[in-house]
């Protein structure tokens, strides 16, 4: 069993935060079209996974959030709760590629989600508004991108490429931080864009209303997975789309629905998948459940204390 520390009891409040992050990264799956990517109809631009291999994973991940909602759930400081839960995200990644046979399907998402489980475990505990969550987050992070790229760049160097991971690659050869960068930062595309932009659509279906926010999350998005794999150039090109897209309406009319079904078979052929955009998709859906989440723990707090 996979527990970190010596008690093996779990705060409801723990179980019911790691729900929500599984259920937005199912809901991020399940959406179509959505270019590129893994979805309930399409395999996308990926020749190692499908639909099921993200099924497998999400239910890997169901443990490592549990204990990060709970490593978040107690008076540590955000930084002490940052270093235990990395130690949760290293085993929870080794049961994803036991599941998935070695296919990364998650592991942007286990660290995004996993801060963001704690984040919100931290401030429930305290006792703070949704509002306080961006602040742990960065509180968290802090001084990450120094600790981890900037002061390792001779280290760095003179490692094996083999040894290196994505991101350690991609900051050596073109200076992009990239996800750590964007936790130390506080999730700006999110809670600057994403969040109100997913609330702003929510006469939309389920499916629409989550490609609508891809899309309108690709436009801003420095995905480091398109340039891992690709170039610059593929990552200005993907931007520049989706903003049209976005601007003929996207799921709204019918000239933006032929664009991204149009755009998802073009990079299916050319093996483009935005799974930064994806990832940050995740974390809007989870941030916008944890909210009515925390608002209603708020509202049963205050009529327990009036009773």
């Amino acid at each position: 069993m996979f527990i970190v520390g010596g008690d093996s009891s779990i705060d409801d409040q723990a179980i019911n935060i790691a729900s929500l992050a599984v259920q937005a990264i199912l809901y991020e799956a399940s959406c179509n079209p959505s270019p590129g990517l893994v979805s309930k109809v399409s395999s996308g631009a990926h020749s190692d996974m499908d639909y099921f291999t993200f099924l497998d994973s999400a239910t890997a991940l169901i443990n490592p959030l549990i204990h990060c909602a709970e490593a978040g759930l107690s008076s540590n400081s955000p930084k002490e709760i940052f270093r235990h839960i990395r130690q949760i995200g290293q085993l929870g990644e080794r049961q994803m590629f036991h599941k998935t046979a070695g296919v990364n399907t998650h592991k942007g998402t286990l660290f995004l989600l996993g801060i963001c489980c704690a984040a919100g475990g931290k401030a429930l505990h305290s006792g703070a508004l949704f509002s306080s969550l961006r602040g742990i987050i960065q509180e968290m992070t802090e001084g990450l991108v120094e600790r981890e790229l900037n002061s390792r760049v001779r280290e760095l160097e003179n490692s094996p490429a083999s040894a290196l991971s994505h991101g350690e690659r991609l900051f050596l050869t073109h200076g992009v931080e990239g996800i750590r960068g964007e936790v130390q930062r506080g999730l700006p595309v999110v809670f600057d864009f994403s969040l109100a932009f997913y609330k702003e659509n929510h006469e939309l279906g389920h499916n629409y209303r989550l490609v609508q926010t891809l899309l309108a999350i690709m436009q801003f998005c420095e995905d480091t997975n398109i340039l891992h794999r690709h170039s610059f150039e593929t990552l200005k090109e993907v931007q520049e789309r989706a903003k049209q897209i976005i601007s003929l309406g996207g799921v709204r009319t019918p000239a933006g629905i032929k664009a991204i079904e149009e755009m998802d078979e073009d990079f299916c052929r050319r093996k483009i998948s935005p799974g930064g955009s994806a990832d940050l998709l995740g974390v809007t859906v989870f941030l916008h459940l944890l909210e009515g989440y925390m608002r209603r723990c708020e509202t049963t707090s205050k009529q327990t204390k009036q009773s």
